[in-house]
């Protein structure tokens, strides 16, 4: 083994898409996640871990750049970080290959970089595979595609699933099927394969090995591989609860809803579909969910399974988070993760591996984490220096912030961005503030701010907003006091600042 290698940790970063929280072993003891739980057993269990955005291209971005979203401007799916020379520092893969790592990425990244770029660039991996078509828009420079080399699979998946609609989102993708197509034709199958390939033959045994695998689903749509839907059955799937009221009504999602007409038509659409449903069969839609989760698990096994005997795990920082969750038709039927509910900010991450102190293996962590501490983390434990200008902690130190933050914009598309709402949550409460309306205009209707307050003890679910009741001020006064300064802190540092000094005075 080479000094390098000895000096620095392999890093392993297995992700999924849409995953809620509570689907891994360690809070579920219905769904079958047997790889992740064997992570959670040897390392630690963030279980009050959040995004900075509720939809994929933000909370990737955050994740990958180490700043909230306002700070990067990237604050829905249709925004991205298009212009190379203008990027607020280095994504976590060129940091990791400047620190002497092999960097090899295999699946999503959702870095929405290629509008008006004819060679997007891989943002530091050394080697990458994508399973999607070069005409997707998620090419990068020097990818392997699916659609380049498996065509005839790539067609086929999309001819299973071509009535699942935009994003695999419609009711088609909800409800889902039992596939007919062999593991390796979905996208996800063909990523894997790939990665496989990779550890089999192409790890550079003299460098330290960051090695991304990054999963399209859980996310709709549900077309599951039969061995993995099998595994559950309908009657043991628990129903969904759902609240007292028939409408969302006073809260940053109903504001959200009028700014976006569109979105709240495809809600109500699918919500008369689930209502129509007899409630058995409302189960099926959770049960190809978790199968999908299943599946993937199986997937990190086999890539763990291949680390470890070739020794890559003997030193080695193994990292397992999602983008965001899934509402799963929690709130009236509501569907995908556009809110600032737990079921769609809350995230599962572990941090296992050799490089996890013994003491704090097999332990439940409940301090308030975030997608952006995952830069922090992972570049300290590669020996690189804190950039002070980073609002994230490294996991790993005993630093704690008091609660987290996660903001929405709207869903975006077509409609307007909606007036930001902002969350700050802790172990025990959750804030939200936001203004009706769209973005537009929206500083001068600051004295019309609204504001959401949810026990979360007692009420888990977020269906009762306490937000204007005379005993809760305190709390509530004290949560905003909170979320102001602790913006104020991570807006004053970055992503641009400049002093005489550089950054010294930031230290």
């Amino acid at each position: 083994m080479t000094d390098a290698r000895e000096a620095k940790p392999d890093i392993i970063f297995l992700m999924t898409d849409q995953q809620r929280w509570d689907c891994i072993g360690r809070f579920n003891d219905r769904i079958h996640t047997p790889a992740l739980d064997a992570l959670a057993e040897e390392g630690i269990t963030f279980g009050q871990a959040v995004c900075q955005a509720p939809m994929c291209v933000p909370s990737r971005t955050s994740m990958m750049f180490g700043y909230y979203p306002s700070q990067l401007g990237v604050l829905t799916n249709g925004s991205g970080l298009f212009d190379e020379e203008k990027l607020p520092g280095d994504p976590l893969p060129e940091r990791l290959r400047g620190a002497g790592y092999q960097t090899a990425g295999f699946g999503k990244t959702h870095w929405n970089h290629a509008q008006g770029v004819e060679e997007p660039s891989s943002r530091g991996f050394e080697v990458r595979a994508i399973g999607l078509s070069r005409e997707s828009g998620h090419y990068e420079s020097g990818a392997f595609m699916m659609g380049d080399e498996a065509p005839d699979r790539l067609a086929a998946y999309q001819a299973e699933t071509g009535h699942f609609g935009g994003g695999e989102e419609n009711e088609h993708g909800y409800i889902g099927s039992t596939s007919r197509l062999p593991n390796h034709y979905h996208r996800d199958g063909w990523v894997a394969e790939r990665a496989l390939e990779f550890l089999d033959t192409g790890i550079d045994p003299d460098r330290p090995l960051f090695f991304y695998l990054s999963f399209l689903k859980p996310h709709a749509g549900f077309n599951v591989p039969e061995e993995f839907e099998r595994l559950y059955r309908l009657e043991d799937i628990p129903d969904i609860e759902q609240p007292p009221w028939e409408e969302e009504a006073d809260t940053h999602q109903s504001a959200a809803d009028e700014v976006n007409a569109s979105s709240r038509e495809g809600y109500l659409h699918k919500r008369g579909i689930w209502e129509a449903m007899a409630p058995l069969e409302r189960r099926r839609t959770t049960l190809r969910y978790w199968a999908n989760c299943s599946w993937l698990d199986h997937y990190f096994g086999l890539a763990l399974d291949k680390l470890r005997a070739q020794g890559r795990l003997e030193h080695a920082l193994i990292v397992f988070v999602s983008d965001h969750g899934e509402m799963l038709s929690e709130r009236r039927y509501r569907f995908t993760k556009y809110n600032l509910y737990d079921s769609s900010v809350r995230v599962p991450m572990i941090l296992a591996g050799s490089a996890i102190p013994p003491e704090r293996r097999g332990t439940l962590d409940d301090r308030p984490a975030e997608l952006l501490d995952l830069l922090p983390t992972l570049t300290a434990a590669a020996g690189l220096p804190l950039d002070p200008r980073l609002p994230g902690l490294d996991l790993l130190s005993e630093s704690r912030r008091p609660g987290a933050f996660c903001e929405f914009h709207g869903k975006g598309g077509d409609a307007p961005y909606s007036a930001p709402a902002y969350m700050w949550r802790t172990p025990e409460w959750k804030l939200i503030l936001y203004m009706e309306g769209p973005s537009s205009g929206a500083g001068t209707r600051a004295d019309q701010a609204r504001g959401e307050l949810y026990d979360l003890t007692a009420d888990p679910h977020e269906w009762h907003n306490r937000y204007d009741e005379p005993e809760l001020a305190g709390v509530r006064e004290r949560l905003k006091t909170e979320l102001l300064m602790y913006l104020a802190s991570a807006w004053a540092k970055g992503p641009a600042f400049y002093d005489r000094r550089g950054t010294q005075p930031l230290e």
